[in-house]
């Protein structure tokens, strides 16, 4: 009966998706272990599909389409979507007026539940800001994707039990820290960029420990860690932004209004992690299901 149902949104999807011109069928794979091979063949439109974690998909989905991992947290559909909306934006995969058929629902179900047809630049629900062509101007796409996937963990996990909030500043770095002072020594100070680059794996607990810290990360546009404990001093002046943030988003919001670079943050009081650009925010995604 699972299957059926799959069977029937896909065939579904694919064919809504020929009608809209569609840029890309995005399809939760967790959801449905089958891809749509035969369904789209002669479609013009790309197929990705978005699987949690770092698990290899087996050989016959990389054929069919592209493979976009997201964190393996526990997420609303529509966490779902903006995660490989944002993602798939940052890898160059979407841009602004492209039109997406989106395929999720909840894993433990079995089946998919949901078809979200997103506008993007246009879908204020999923992406708050008309500016996404430049997310990640000046910083690697996969440097980016790692520090999203690290903040959402920690909105799931927290540190030790307790809740933690945070700020990732990424790129333009010299900008940066003239515009910032140092509130605790500098615990990165001393190490090889390699030794210190946020796609170590083996640096993951390290950045989690001290993301308890007051104070923002600063990251080079490769990844590289060039502090923790930073306070930001660039203060947001105008009328844009967004109402009732505290005073973490209002410090990443000013710091990326007067620099080229990127902020994620965490919020300590609502697990949401949101992402700044140009004095705005991006897109924000809620605390993962507990």
């Amino acid at each position: 009966m699972m299957n059926k149902i799959n069977k029937l949104i896909l065939d579904f999807a694919c064919m809504m998706a020929d009608e809209i011109h569609a840029r890309a069928v995005l399809l939760y794979v967790d959801v449905s272990f089958e891809p749509p091979v035969g369904r789209c063949d002669s479609s013009c439109f790309d197929m990705v599909f978005v699987t949690k974690g770092d698990a290899e998909l087996p050989d016959h989905f990389k054929e069919a389409g592209t493979v976009l991992n997201i964190p393996d947290v526990n997420l609303t559909r529509v966490g779902q979507i903006k995660i490989a909306v944002t993602k798939g934006i940052a890898l160059g995969l979407f841009k602004k007026g492209d039109k997406l058929v989106c395929l999720t629902g909840i894993p433990r179900f079995g089946y998919l539940d949901s078809v979200f047809i997103i506008d993007v630049g246009k879908e204020f629900e999923i992406l708050t800001s008309e500016s996404i062509t430049d997310i990640t101007e000046g910083v690697y796409p996969e440097v980016f994707g790692a520090v999203l996937n690290l903040a959402l963990e920690l909105a799931a996990q927290g540190r030790e039990g307790r809740k933690v909030g945070t700020i990732f500043i990424l790129g333009d770095v010299d900008k940066v820290l003239q515009l910032s002072r140092q509130m605790i020594i500098n615990p990165f100070a001393g190490y090889s960029e390699e030794e210190r680059n946020i796609l170590n794996p083996e640096l993951k607990e390290t950045i989690k420990e001290f993301s308890a810290i007051d104070g923002a990360f600063v990251i080079k546009e490769n990844g590289a860690l060039v502090t923790a404990g930073r306070h930001l001093n660039a203060a947001l002046e105008g009328k844009d932004f967004p109402q009732g943030l505290g005073s973490r988003h209002i410090a990443a919001a000013g710091m990326t209004s007067v620099t080229h670079a990127i902020a994620i943050v965490l919020s300590e009081s609502t697990g949401s992690v949101s992402i700044f650009k140009n004095g705005k925010r991006f897109v924000s995604i809620e605390k993962p299901i507990e």
